[in-house]
């Protein structure tokens, strides 16, 4: 399986600022987009190309470009949501689906309450979106429910996680690709990540 946590000065500067209780709800949106924007760029990095004939202005030439019918985004609702903008800035003709999950507040595991699909789905590279891997439990029921859909190739996308959240889906997916921005310490003693951020579905949407 392989796991990168990126290591960048831009990304730590966004961090820092996505970390503060004083950023506001615009701002926490935007870098939320602009960090998923960064996380999906080194998760295209082994994209097939296909060859295509060009005409420039000077001459005929052979272009490579990405089929973008062959990838599909996955928010895992609703936090993921605001990642959406950010990864569609690289590849706005992708397919999106939709995966409902909340956390039973007592047990910490995964409830599923919706899930909506392109078709053609089991064909596709599917990425999944979520901005806070914290238990994991969350992330492993996605790639669950999409496995039993037929799914192949799957990606992980997350702007913050905590080292159990990683090696559950590890443990439990070991095919999946990972892409972190941020690795945090632990997790606090009623499942948040610490440092974090707090609860990310609440920033973005102005609910906290």
């Amino acid at each position: 399986m392989k796991e990168i946590i990126l290591n960048h000065p831009m990304i730590e500067h966004k961090i820092a600022i996505l970390r503060s209780e004083l950023t506001s709800t615009k701002e926490f949106r935007e870098l939320v987009s602009e960090i998923a924007t960064i996380l999906c760029f080194e998760a295209l990095k082994d994209a097939p190309l296909k060859e295509i004939n060009i005409k420039t202005p000077i001459c005929e030439t052979i272009g490579k470009i990405i089929d973008e019918n062959n990838y599909a985004f996955v928010p895992i609702l609703r936090a993921g949501l605001g990642m959406v903008d950010g990864v569609l800035t690289l590849m706005p003709n992708a397919k999106i689906g939709h995966i409902g999950l909340y956390r039973n507040e007592e047990t910490l595991e995964p409830v599923e309450y919706y899930c909506k699909l392109p078709s053609n789905i089991e064909n596709k590279t599917v990425i999944i979106l979520d901005p806070m891997l914290a238990t994991g439990g969350s992330g492993s029921a996605a790639i669950t429910m999409l496995k039993k859909r037929g799914v192949k190739k799957i990606k992980f996308l997350s702007i913050i996680a905590a080292p159990v959240g990683i090696e559950k889906i590890k443990k439990e997916h070991d095919d999946v690709e990972i892409y972190v921005a941020k690795l945090d310490e632990k997790l606090n003693d009623v499942g948040y990540i610490v440092p974090g951020l707090g609860d990310a579905g609440d920033r973005i949407f102005g609910t906290k």
